[in-house]
């Protein structure tokens, strides 16, 4: 979603920025600054990111009795305690609302799929197939993409947003809801840097790869080594820097 500003005389298209709230049974869990657009599958993602519901069940989720704007209600139960101060993300950060740095841990085993393998052109590839696919790039210029391909790559899914956390769980919500999770024989493509919220994501789901078009941070390649994740970065044209999970690699 875009809007038009005038600039300079012209009309400008930039991208939308709104607050969501997430509702679980009608208690409030979280804020975020989105991008309006497939927020229930943001919803969804974000709660199976922070692992507050069971990834492999499917649920309900929608607009509230009122018809609240700007608010998601989502089906419950939760699987783990609520923290005392709830979430608040911006559009730039997934983890700078967290109470502690214990709600940054991972509530996940270590990544399976250690069967899958894609040739290394091919993953240096996919954030420029991510890019053809990215409409509202085209339009503003500043908005972030997540896409889900197959090894052989194939795009199944791809959600644009403000946010790059918000991108990932748009996709993370459709597989959800298309009975795709865990995504262990799929890879994840972001368009920015590889950053510590994304990398946890990606293992919450599952994930056996995430490549993107940026630089990883240290705490990202750390946690991706520690739950056999392949994270691969600089990913422009034919080349690819690995940093972890290099096996998955061909």
């Amino acid at each position: 979603m875009h809007a038009l500003v005038e600039h300079d005389g012209r009309d400008d298209a930039v991208a939308v920025e709104e607050p969501l709230e997430i509702r679980v049974d009608g208690e409030p869990v979280a804020v975020t600054m989105r991008t309006p657009g497939h927020d229930e599958e943001l919803a969804l993602g974000f709660l199976v990111g922070e692992g507050l519901i069971d990834p492999m069940r499917a649920r309900a989720a929608g607009p509230t009795d009122d018809f609240a704007n700007n608010v998601v209600e989502v089906e419950g139960p939760l699987e783990r305690e609520l923290p005392t101060r709830r979430f608040y993300t911006s559009s730039s950060c997934g983890v700078c609302g967290k109470g502690a740095l214990d709600e940054v841990a991972v509530h996940a085993p270590p990544v399976g799929g250690d069967d899958l393998r894609i040739e290394r052109g091919l993953l240096a590839a996919l954030p420029d197939r991510l890019r053809q696919a990215q409409p509202e790039f085209d339009r503003t210029g500043g908005i972030h993409a997540t896409g889900l391909f197959t090894p052989r790559g194939e795009l199944l899914a791809v959600r644009e947003d403000v946010g790059r956390h918000n991108a990932m769980d748009k996709v993370i919500g459709w597989a959800l809801n298309q009975h795709r999770l865990p995504l262990s024989g799929s890879v994840l493509c972001v368009s920015g840097r590889l950053s510590f919220e994304l990398v946890q994501k990606a293992v919450v789901a599952g994930a056996p790869v995430l490549v993107g078009v940026g630089a990883p941070t240290s705490l990202a390649i750390a946690l991706a080594s520690d739950r056999n994740l392949t994270l691969a970065g600089f990913a422009r044209g034919d080349r690819v820097n690995l940093y972890t999970g290099d096996h998955r690699v061909l």
